[in-house]
């Protein structure tokens, strides 16, 4: 009994070290595709912020969104009518994107935007995350622009 009981042991922990290379595996290829995709994802953001102010600006037939890169690499929006400005910081080192948002009550901190590789089945990407779920661009973009012409973040709000 007692082989027995070895062997189904020694199967364990060959199967739980199996299990643990293969998440470090696919950790590191993770890690090495958003290495590899985070400047596309930031220049991706950056497009599709710009495509939403022009929208905004199309509609309101006024200049109220004005999006610019600054000589720090930072993008800026600034809203003319408010005198607000929201900040997109890319953190290259750390795979990191701060949105500062001037329009946004004291006590709401800054937003954090991880840029994280995963695996697509064919391939590796990589995505936008904050707090550990994947991040709807268009919404995100959109409730972030809603409180800097001093809105609500939905409309229903």
């Amino acid at each position: 009994m007692t082989d027995e009981n070895t062997k189904q042991a020694a199967q364990e922990y060959l199967a739980a070290k199996l299990v643990e290379e293969e998440q470090a595996n696919e950790e590191k290829l993770n890690r090495s595709a958003a290495v590899a995709c985070a400047p596309q994802v930031w220049k991706s953001l950056k497009e599709a912020v710009f495509a939403q102010c022009t929208e905004w600006n199309s509609v309101t037939q006024e200049q109220t969104l004005t999006c610019r890169e600054t000589p720090l690499g930072d993008f800026r929006v600034w809203c003319t009518a408010k005198s607000q400005q929201m900040t997109l910081h890319y953190d290259v080192k750390n795979l990191l994107i701060t949105v500062k948002n001037t329009a946004r009550p004291e006590h709401e901190k800054d937003i954090i935007l991880r840029i994280e590789g995963y695996d697509t089945g064919s391939s590796r990407e990589a995505r936008l995350m904050r707090n550990d779920q994947s991040v709807n661009l268009p919404m995100f973009i959109l409730a972030e622009l809603r409180v800097l012409a001093g809105m609500s973040r939905q409309r229903n709000a």
